[in-house]
């Protein structure tokens, strides 16, 4: 029989897995990036052959070389006439309209987010409390959120008021069912077995409840956060300048359609970026979520 492998052998080979699934890792990320990147290429090249060849009228859709020209001028100043400056579109810069928006989502999902956890907590633990709200939560849930803005226009005038209130009501219900599903989904042995070792309610809600709960309650999040930034234009039908879905809406109606086309790739890189911000948050909080 041969001598047994040494500790360092052991060692060796566990940094070459280890080196080796990070390569793997690198290696798929940029496959994923450049067929990705392949395919924004296709896609603009015959973008820009139908324009070029005049097979749409430029009103229905313009080049990609308008949509850039109307988004670079929506981001600077021009002039107009002998004497006369404007910078942006609809007297602020684009970059402003977008963080108007971003502005208004922070509120209305921040106190969702605040509010939504607590209420699904207490719905998953007092059954009453959940026979009782659930039916309400999920009529909520189904109402698409121009159905109520009219009403919210009535009650809180055209201020930011009702944009905050329009886009809580979108992403409450998510957060609030992601909740109940991770509370209801923790496993009885680990509560037991934290009862058994002297764990108070506080302890067991804390370090066995809370952390198998956040990632449900994170992909909760996620959910909201994307449903209210869809909800951005609806809220922002009414007097929403400064605002990225105002400005779409308002260049629409002007028939300005490449300055619309620049406002929809915006509104969808922002969301974009949302998400990937709130993905990497949920790694960050649990990482071990998928590897245990």
């Amino acid at each position: 029989m041969g001598n047994p492998p040494a500790p360092a052998d052991h060692l060796g080979q566990s940094l070459k897995v280890v080196a080796d699934h990070k390569r793997s890792r690198r290696t798929r990320r940029f496959r994923k990036l450049a067929l990705s990147a392949v395919v924004l290429v296709v896609f603009i090249a015959i973008w820009w052959l139908v324009t070029a060849a005049g097979w749409i009228k430029p009103l229905y859709l313009p080049s990609p070389k308008a949509v850039w020209d109307a988004f670079v001028q929506s981001n600077s100043c021009r002039t107009v006439g002998a004497d006369r400056t404007v910078c942006g579109e609809q007297n602020y810069y684009m970059w402003e309209h977008l963080l108007a928006s971003l502005q208004r989502i922070s509120v209305g999902v921040g106190v969702a987010i605040i509010l939504g956890p607590i209420v699904g907590f207490l719905m998953a633990s007092i059954q009453w409390l959940n026979d009782a709200l659930e039916p309400y939560l999920n009529f909520l849930r189904s109402l698409p959120p121009l159905g109520y803005i009219g009403l919210l226009l009535v009650w809180f005038g055209i201020g930011n008021t009702s944009k905050y209130w329009l886009l809580f009501l979108a992403a409450f219900p998510p957060i609030v069912i992601a909740t109940i599903n991770g509370v209801r989904g923790v496993r009885q042995d680990s509560i037991h077995a934290a009862r058994s070792m002297g764990a108070s309610h506080w302890q067991v809600g804390r370090y066995v409840v809370l952390p198998s709960t956040l990632p449900e309650l994170i992909g909760g999040i996620r959910i909201a956060v994307g449903f209210a930034w869809t909800t951005v234009v609806a809220a922002e039908l009414n007097a929403g300048i400064p605002g990225i879905g105002g400005l779409a809406y308002v260049s629409g109606q002007q028939l300005h359609t490449a300055l619309t086309i620049a406002c929809i790739i915006v509104i969808g890189l922002a969301a974009v970026a949302l998400d990937a911000i709130i993905k990497h948050l949920g790694t960050m909080l649990v990482p071990w979520y998928g590897k245990a």
